[in-house]
């Protein structure tokens, strides 16, 4: 075993092992012996294909060097791997074809069979669930027949259902939500692979074993009818606040939902936690209380009750920033186009009081958890406010410096270079990108000559990803991860942008030019702490 560092927030260990079989149960016994420990300032323990990656706190750590002596001390017990009879085993029933399988008919000509031999196929074998990522709860099987290998969709479906089944490559799985997706459409499981009410929300987990079953439409039916979740949002009585408009993109944020990763749960939360933690504090908030987080265009908000607001992150003409100010009951309050920055952060004396969705408020629309129905808020949304928590300071506020940057100032972001950083050739340091209109929470897509003559590789293992964490698709084009990132990915990693710089991605705005400097990680978690409030970050 090797320990690498990934970026100034995580180490992996690269486990080697004789086959694929021993690899994944290596993984599986080495991700439960770190966790059982539980190091101090770690939040995350992360098992994929051949490593498990060990994400921390770098201010809740003794130090750099230490977390790395005690996780080889981990390693140098011999931990061993997960026996065969310890490891879960399920059926997933899958009504193959029809609506739910939409592309079955064209898998089957590709392959010159019918939909019996496809089925009689795809339901054989023991499937083993190699990585969990993409979505929550959506797990990759490996042991599909090569005879049912086939590519993925050219044109990716805007929409896949959830509890659709498919083929990508390789590999197979079922979608635990709806979501964009490319896999060849099969069929489609009443299963509920993912449910945030159950103590466990994730079915399945890296090593577990996995068979298809066969059932018609009937059985289909009423097994989904079987299948009903608890409910996520409660419903809203008592709105202090009633959306007019709501604004480009505004959803409710608070310091995210660490401790899932493995479930294939991202952080969520707050793109530029630094602002939202400013703000909190301006209107006498703890940091961890939910907010708005505002996006180029802001929205139209009346009042029911009197309440006391503040704004940080990017300028909205609607309010001042950085100031707590009160609104009476009644008022409406336009925040209008930003005109710096990209992200503002609107905080509530009380902070917006929606239901916790494994521990955090946080929006996360690809999955629909969190916030207001798990959605960018919409004209006529009530959002409720809690109590207040104290008085209004400005207290530890004066003199920060803005980490808004005028329109048209180049940014310069550090960052740790990664495992590929040799895909994006030598031209990454000299160069200039720019900030494309593309860009979301997921990841800020940079725009510029091709890194790497635009061959980057497509295809390599899946490992995890973070916030910060710089990735080179095909197109040879980076995206640095934001807060909704994947937890698993399989371009190549060049970099990762330091935490201490992460709030300065987050307020990019299109057109915004950037600059590479490489930095190390002892830079990283210095910059870190001469940033930090005293209250921590989330990773």
């Amino acid at each position: 075993m090797a320990l690498i560092d990934v970026g100034d927030r995580a180490v992996a260990t690269v486990v080697e092992a004789a086959d694929a079989a021993s690899r994944m149960a290596a993984v599986r016994g080495l991700t439960e012996a770190i966790r059982e420990v539980n190091l101090p300032g770690v939040i995350d323990v992360v098992p994929s294909p051949g490593r498990v990656t060990v994400v921390y706190d770098p201010l809740r750590i003794s130090s750099h060097a230490s977390l790395r002596a005690r996780i080889e001390a981990i390693e140098a017990t011999g931990v061993g791997a997960v026996a065969a009879g310890d490891v879960a085993r399920h059926e997933i029933p899958v009504c193959y074809g029809g609506d739910l399988g939409p592309d079955l008919d064209e898998v089957c000509t590709i392959h010159g069979i019918n939909s019996d031999q496809f089925v009689a196929l795809h339901t054989e074998p023991d499937y083993v669930v190699e990585a969990i990522g993409f979505l929550p709860g959506f797990g990759y099987f490996t042991g599909l027949p090569a005879r049912l290998t086939t590519p993925r969709r050219t044109t990716p479906r805007r929409v896949v259902p959830a509890g659709s089944v498919g083929i990508g490559g390789g590999q197979t799985g079922a979608y635990p939500c709806a979501s964009p997706g490319g896999w060849n459409l099969v069929g489609g499981t009443p299963t509920r692979l993912f449910d945030p009410s159950r103590p466990r929300p994730a079915l399945l987990a890296v090593g577990d074993r996995v068979r298809f079953v066969a059932i018609d439409h009937n059985e289909f039916e009423r097994r989904r009818g079987c299948e009903v979740a608890a409910p996520r949002h409660a419903a809203v009585d008592d709105a202090g606040i009633t959306v007019v408009k709501p604004g480009l993109f505004t959803t409710i944020q608070d310091l995210g939902r660490p401790g899932h990763r493995a479930a294939g749960v991202p952080l969520s939360g707050a793109a530029d936690p630094v602002s939202l933690r400013l703000a909190n504090r301006l209107v006498g908030n703890p940091a961890t209380a939910a907010a708005l987080e505002i996006t180029l265009l802001g929205p139209d908000l009346r009042f029911e009750r009197d309440a006391v607001v503040a704004l940080t992150g990017a300028v909205f003409p609607g309010i001042p920033s950085a100031a707590a100010m009160p609104v009476r009951a009644g008022e409406t309050l336009s925040l209008g186009h930003a005109s710096t920055g990209c992200r503002g952060y609107l905080a509530v004396a009380g902070g917006i009081d929606v239901v916790e969705v494994l521990g955090s408020r946080s929006t996360f629309s690809p999955a629909r958890l969190g916030g207001l129905r798990g959605l960018p808020l919409a004209a006529g949304d009530a959002l409720p406010v809690g109590g207040a928590h104290g008085n209004t300071s400005r207290s530890g506020v004066e003199g920060r410096p803005s980490l808004v940057r005028p329109s048209g100032t180049p940014i310069t972001l550090r960052m740790i270079p990664g495992e590929q950083l040799a895909f994006a050739g030598e031209s990454l340091w000299s160069s200039t990108h720019t900030t494309s209109s593309r860009s979301d929470r997921m990841g800020v897509r940079l725009d510029g000559p091709p890194l790497g003559g635009g061959n980057a590789a497509g295809s390599l293992p899946s490992v995890a990803v973070l916030p910060g964490t710089v990735q080179l698709p095909p197109d040879g084009k980076p995206i640095v991860l934001l807060a909704d990132a994947q937890t698993i990915g399989g371009y190549p990693v060049i970099g990762h942008v330091i935490a201490a710089d992460l709030p300065l991605v987050a307020q990019l705005r299109p057109g915004d030019r950037v600059h590479w400097r490489e930095a190390t990680i002892d830079e990283a978690h210095r910059a870190l702490r001469e940033a930090d409030d005293g209250r921590g970050v989330a990773t």
